[in-house]
């Protein structure tokens, strides 16, 4: 799941991959300029989800309840 998701990032220009030809294969993953514009939405999505932490975890445990 993990290298179609890196893959996928990589196909949509937000990653590059780079692979060393050393034994055993060293592959480096970096942002592109293009990821790089994504970091500030991807703090703000995490700034909520610990703010509402507390409500999320409720919800869940709701859900479970039914």
């Amino acid at each position: 799941m993990l290298t179609q998701t890196l893959r996928a990032m990589e196909r949509n220009g937000l990653i590059q991959r780079v692979v060393h030809p050393v034994v055993p294969p060293i592959v480096e993953y970096s942002l592109t300029q293009l990821g790089q514009t994504l970091v500030e939405p991807v703090h703000m999505l995490q700034n909520w989800a610990y703010e509402h932490l507390q409500e999320v975890s409720q919800a869940r445990m709701a859900y479970d309840q039914e």
